[in-house]
């Protein structure tokens, strides 16, 4: 379970999200929609501790973590995904993936369990596992990113604009992937952000709408 309570975030100076509250319970599939600059990805950083909070509470599976470093996050079950991948090209598909799961210093049985999770769930990363990251397309990054988030996201998954840019045949396997982890992952939380909320139609339980750092409806 994730809650926002009376959220408030400064960036440079200038105030970005202002009293946001929201919730997303155990099992939950909630969107946050929004046009560019209303604060999508600065509410998902907030809630991964990668910015600080200036006002308000965070509390994850009934921990106040507003304070919490964010690695300690990923640590409690956290996963995120954010909208520009981040991941490390030098490195193959499988090590960006198991990445989380090695800083967080999980036996080598538990990481095998894990990544044949997210296998199961995203049978094409396991082709694609021995293939260098910086060879990639963009489509690929993201469900990259996706099956990393997986393997930190225990109780609860951030997925940054996961359909942007995506190309309309990859955009239908994402949306495949999200439904599939309905049924697969049924307590965790999965918290997703759009511009658009029909590319999330049928996938989500209940939408919020930001504006201007503010929750609309």
């Amino acid at each position: 379970m994730l809650r926002l309570d009376g959220i408030s975030v400064d960036i440079a100076g200038a105030r970005v999200l202002r009293g946001l509250s929201m919730t997303v319970p155990a099992g939950g599939r909630v969107a946050l929609i929004g046009r560019n600059g209303a604060g999508k990805t600065t509410t998902l950083r907030a809630l991964m501790g990668l910015l600080p909070v200036r006002e308000g509470t965070i509390v994850i599976d009934d921990r106040d973590c507003r304070t919490m470093p964010a690695h300690d996050r990923a640590g409690i079950g956290v996963g995120y995904a954010p909208e520009e991948r981040r991941l490390f090209g030098s490195f193959t598909v499988a090590e960006n993936i198991v990445l989380p799961a090695q800083v967080l210093r999980l036996g080598s049985a538990e990481v095998a369990r894990r990544l044949d999770q997210v296998f199961t769930l995203l049978p094409e990363l396991k082709d694609l596992a021995p293939r260098k990251a910086a060879g990639l397309s963009g489509g690929q990054g993201k469900m990259v990113a996706l099956g990393r988030a997986l393997m930190s996201g225990t109780r609860a998954i951030l997925l940054d604009e996961p359909f942007q840019g995506l190309a309309p045949a990859l955009a239908l396997r994402y949306a495949e992937a999200l439904g599939a982890l309905k049924a697969a992952l049924p307590d965790v939380a999965i918290l997703v952000t759009e511009s658009s909320p029909d590319l999330l139609q049928g996938l989500v339980d209940r939408t919020y709408v930001i504006e201007r750092g503010e929750i609309q409806a």
